[in-house]
C-alpha cells in the first residue's frame, strides 16, 4: 500500500520510502500491538533515524484516514527543521547583533502557531523553538496563516524545551517567560541583549518547570474581564517591545 494525503502518508512501505528519500517526517503514528517483518523493519528505521513516534489505538488511525493504512501514518512537514544548538552557536557569535529566540511551550493550535510565526519574522526573531511533543503540527493551515513566514524563519525542534532554555543560558542568552502571575510587566525588562522568550498556551500557560529556571517572568497588564490574551496577540505585544527597545 502506498498513498498520500495533503500532509500525511500511510502504509508501511510508503513511509519507509519517504524516510529513505529524505523527506522531513514530523511524527509517525503506529498501531498498538502491530507485528510482521515489514512493521519491524519500519520500527527499526524509525528508531535509527530518531523520528518521533506514538503508539495509538486503531480508532485514532481510522480518524485520520479510513484507507488501508496498515497500522502506520506519517505526518510530512512542509519545512525542514534547523539544528538548534548549531544555530544558537552561530547566532551568539555573530558580531553586531543580539540574537532573539522565541520558545513555544504547549502551543498546539495551528492558526496561533502560524500567526506567531508571522509576527516573529517581522520582529526579526532568529528562530522559533518547539518541543517534539505537545506542539502544533506545521501543516498547510499553519503555513497559510504565517503568510509565508514559515518558509523563511528557522524552526528548531527539540526533545525538551527546558533543556533548550538551559542551552541558551549556557551561551549567555537571557531567558524570560510570559506569565499572567508575574509581578513585573514586560516593558520593565531589558530586552536589548541576547534574549529567549518563552510563550505558553492561553489555557495552560508556560510549564511550571520552565518558569522555575528562567531568569524572569513577565506579564502584560490587563484591564478587561477576560483572563488572558490569545497567545499570538501576547507574543506580538512582547516581540514588538523588543523591537522598540532595540531601536
Amino acid at each position: 500500500m502506498s498513498s498520500q494525503g495533503n500532509d500525511y502518508i500511510f502504509g508501511l512501505r510508503a513511509i519507509m520510502e519517504a524516510i529513505h528519500s529524505g523527506k522531513t517526517i514530523e511524527k509517525i503514528l503506529l498501531k498498538k500491538e502491530s507485528s510482521g517483518e515489514l512493521y519491524k523493519e519500519l520500527f527499526a528505521l524509525i528508531r535509527d533515524k530518531e523520528i518521533p513516534f506514538q503508539m495509538v489505538p486503531h480508532e485514532k488511525l481510522q480518524r485520520v484516514t479510513k484507507n488501508n493504512h496498515q497500522g502506520a501514518i506519517a505526518y510530512i512537514s512542509p519545512i525542514d527543521f534547523v539544528n538548534f544548538e548549531m544555530l544558537v552557536a552561530q547566532k551568539v557569535n555573530e558580531e553586531g547583533i543580539s540574537p532573539l529566540f522565541l520558545l513555544l511551550d504547549r502551543v498546539t493550535d495551528v492558526r496561533n502557531f502560524g500567526a506567531i510565526a508571522r509576527s516573529a519574522e517581522i520582529a526579526g526573531v532568529d528562530a522559533i523553538v518547539i518541543p517534539e511533543a505537545g506542539s502544533a503540527r506545521i501543516n498547510g493551515e499553519a503555513m497559510k496563516t504565517s503568510a509565508g513566514a514559515l518558509h523563511t524563519l528557522p524552526i528548531c525542534k527539540v526533545k525538551h524545551l527546558k533543556d533548550a532554555v538551559f542551552t541558551l543560558q549556557q551561551y549567555g542568552v537571557k531567558c524570560v517567560a510570559a506569565s499572567e502571575k508575574a509581578k513585573s510587566f514586560y516593558y520593565e525588562s531589558d530586552f536589548t541583549g541576547p534574549l529567549g522568550i518563552v510563550m505558553g498556551s492561553e489555557d495552560k500557560g508556560v510549564t511550571p518547570g520552565i518558569l522555575k529556571v528562567v531568569e524572569q517572568q513577565i506579564a502584560i497588564p490587563q484591564k478587561g474581564k477576560i483572563q488572558s490574551l490569545n497567545v499570538s496577540a501576547a507574543a506580538a505585544v512582547i516581540l514588538f517591545e523588543v523591537v522598540r527597545q532595540r531601536g
